[in-house]
Order: C-alpha cells, then sequence, then structure tokens
C-alpha cells in the first residue's frame, strides 16, 4: 500500500481571475464511501485558461467555489480506499471521469450523466482536480480500471478522447456509407474525431486546420482530404470535394465565429453541424438557407461515464491512437506555454514520479 506524506504539491487556482500556481496543500483522507488515488499523469485543456479567467459571479452561479486545483484529465493507481468502498484495491490503474454526477436523477438512469445538473462542477473545474500528487475521488462511479493502459498517458482519452467520441456517436445518424464527414480544428479532440470517423463511418474524412503540422497528423490518423484554412472559401472547397452537396456532418472543434459560418455553410440537406470548440463564438444565420436543411445543428459539453468506458477500450485494443507530450510537474508552466502557443504535436500530459 502506498505510503501518503502529510502534504502535496498542487496547481490551484487560489482566488477568482488569478494566475494559477504551485502551492503546499494537505493530502485528502478519504471518507466513508470514497478514494485516495496517486495521480501518475494529468491532462491539459484549453478550458483551463477559460477557468482562469472565469469571473467569480459566473463561477458561482454554476456552483464552482475557490480554490481548487486544475486538470480534469486524470489517471493514476489507488492510494487508499475509504470505509465501505468495494470492488478496488491498492495499486489498480484507474481513470478518473471529471464531471460530477448523481447517478439518480433522470438523465443519469438513462446515460446521459453529462446533462446531470451536478456536471457544471467537477474534477478540474470548480473541485479540486487531478494536477496534485493525489486526488480524492467522491463516487467510485466515476472510477475506470485502465487494464494494460500506461495511467501516465490514458488522462486525456478520459476528456479529449471521450468528448470527440460523443460528438462523433451523435452525428452517426447523419453520415451516409461513401459519404463525407468534415473535422474542423484537429487538435487534440479534432485528432480523435478523424480515428472515430474512420474507426465507426464508411465516409470520407475531410480535415480542416490553419496549422499545416496539425493537418500532416490528421492525415496520418486517417484523414482522406486536408484543407488548410477556415475562411469563407473553405466551404466551397468542401462542396467542391462532394459534388457540390456538402457534408454529411461538420464538428467543430473550434468555435469561433468564422469556423461556425464555415461549417454550417458546408452541410448537405439532412446533415449535421455539431459544436464542440468552446470558443465564445455565435451561429448567425438566416432559417432559410443558412442552416442544413432537414438537418440539425447541435452543442453539448464533455461526455459521460459510457462514453469514457467506450474509448478506454478502443484505446485498450490498439484501435486508437493516443498522442501526448510528457512534461514533469516540476515543468507545468512551460507544458502550459507550449499548450498556449500551439507547439505541442500531441496532448500536454504533466507526470508525476513515484
Amino acid at each position: 500500500m502506498t505510503t501518503v506524506s502529510r502534504t502535496m504539491q498542487a496547481y490551484r487556482i487560489p482566488e477568482w481571475e488569478h494566475p494559477a500556481e504551485v502551492v503546499e496543500v494537505p493530502v485528502p483522507v478519504p471518507g466513508p464511501g470514497q478514494v485516495l488515488v496517486k495521480v501518475a499523469g494529468c491532462g491539459l485543456c484549453h478550458s483551463d485558461f477559460t477557468m482562469l479567467a472565469m469571473p467569480a459571479e459566473t463561477g458561482r452561479a454554476i456552483g464552482w467555489s475557490m480554490p481548487f486545483t486544475l486538470g480534469h484529465e486524470t489517471a493514476g493507481h489507488i492510494a487508499e480506499l475509504g470505509p465501505g468502498v468495494t470492488g478496488f484495491a491498492p495499486g489498480d490503474a484507474v481513470a478518473l471521469v471529471s464531471p460530477a454526477s448523481c447517478g439518480t436523477c433522470s438523465f443519469c438512469v438513462r446515460g446521459q450523466d453529462n446533462n446531470c445538473p451536478n456536471a457544471p462542477a467537477g474534477r478540474g473545474f470548480g473541485r479540486d482536480g487531478g494536477l496534485a500528487e493525489y486526488v480524492l475521488v467522491d463516487d467510485p462511479r466515476g472510477l475506470l480500471p485502465l487494464g494494460g493502459l500506461d495511467p501516465r498517458t490514458a488522462g486525456p482519452l478520459t476528456d479529449a478522447g471521450a468528448t470527440s467520441y460523443h460528438a462523433v456517436r451523435r452525428a452517426l445518424p447523419r453520415v451516409r456509407p461513401g459519404g463525407t464527414a468534415v473535422v474542423i480544428g484537429t487538435g487534440g479532440l479534432g485528432a480523435f474525431a478523424v480515428q472515430y470517423l474512420r474507426l465507426l463511418t464508411g465516409a470520407d474524412v475531410v480535415a480542416v486546420d490553419t496549422d499545416a503540422a496539425r493537418l500532416e497528423v490528421a492525415r496520418e490518423l486517417g484523414a482522406h482530404h486536408t484543407l488548410v484554412g477556415t475562411d469563407e472559401e473553405t466551404a466551397g472547397r468542401i462542396r467542391t470535394l462532394t459534388d457540390g452537396y456538402g457534408a454529411d456532418a461538420v464538428l467543430d472543434f473550434v468555435g469561433v465565429d468564422a469556423t461556425i459560418a464555415t461549417g454550417t455553410a458546408a452541410v448537405r440537406p439532412g446533415g449535421a453541424y455539431g459544436l464542440v470548440g468552446a470558443a465564445m463564438g455565435r451561429l448567425q444565420a438566416p432559417w432559410y438557407g443558412g442552416l442544413p436543411r432537414d438537418g440539425e445543428v447541435f452543442t453539448f459539453q464533455g461526455s459521460g461515464i459510457a462514453d469514457v468506458r467506450e474509448v478506454l477500450t478502443l484505446a485498450g485494443g490498439g484501435r486508437i491512437r493516443n498522442n501526448v507530450d510528457l512534461f514533469p510537474f516540476s515543468r507545468i508552466e512551460e507544458a502550459y506555454g507550449a499548450l498556449r502557443d500551439g507547439t505541442l504535436r500531441g496532448r500536454a500530459v504533466v507526470t508525476f514520479d513515484d
């Protein structure tokens, strides 16, 4: 059993609209029904920058409180079980589902736990997350066995991997064999979406990005076509690839005004546009001629426990690649800088030494 020290290092936001910092905090002690996990690796996400700028009024309205530890893509090993917890043993490798959910509301019982009223808060957003040596898990439903996956690198599968999987699954009914699916933004989430579309559909996959290096990775992951840029001409280029009809589905992992306009304009009648990126863009389209006729426009936040479980299964079976760039906790500011500057090839993951 792991010996737990009295204090640990954590990367925390100390107060609203304040830079995060490394601080010493007590190691949590698991109570009844709780589990203490020793973190092996935790992925970083662009949404962390949004959290750093979150006004107090907005954060409190969605159930957040300060201070809290960042990090919502976490995996590690069971360190200690609280009274009454069964099904796990110290040393087990696990992934952590970050959104909170009650397990009993009408959404949760239908497998839509990402829509639970508790979901706007969770590990790493409003509550203590995985950018610390240890993290406390209140509900073992949020712990999933990793099997043979490496807990140092598995964290991104729980958010970037699962969120993009949720988006692809939502669009699947609209994608015909021999059709076309477009991924706008091929960074962390979009790179997973390219793989899922190749795995789960018979469609041609078109990757769109302003970064040629990301498009090179997308092609390595299976994209049939790559387009540089997201300007007003991009929708026309997509229509040219589809004999003028447009794409069966467009998944936008950026979410600025330009990509929203491009994405909705590129959808064929009966198709779907999915907004996943959280860049705060706006949909400005007339009801006639600006939206996919007989189609749909959807958006969502995060993913459900079932999504994470299925993504872990795909990764464990070698069906998808999880590209990561590793940084020790001592280089956490460098890792966030690389994320901000767009110099990463994979998902940034902060690791903790035993």
